[in-house]
């Protein structure tokens, strides 16, 4: 994916405000704290809770 580093530096979980980081293969935001995945759809994070994946 080609995901703006710049705008990763400055995007925060949703529900807890806390950092997220670029998944292994680049095709979602990872939230440690909350366990959810926020996918990336054409180089664009879905930042919606409701829209988000449980991980474990």
């Amino acid at each position: 994916m080609d995901m703006d580093m710049e705008l990763l530096e400055i995007l925060v979980c949703p529900r807890c405000r806390g950092d997220v980081r670029l998944n292994e293969d680049e095709s979602g935001l990872i939230c440690d704290a909350c366990k959810l995945m926020y996918e990336i759809r054409d180089g664009i994070p879905v930042m919606l809770i409701e829209e988000a994946t449980a991980i474990e």
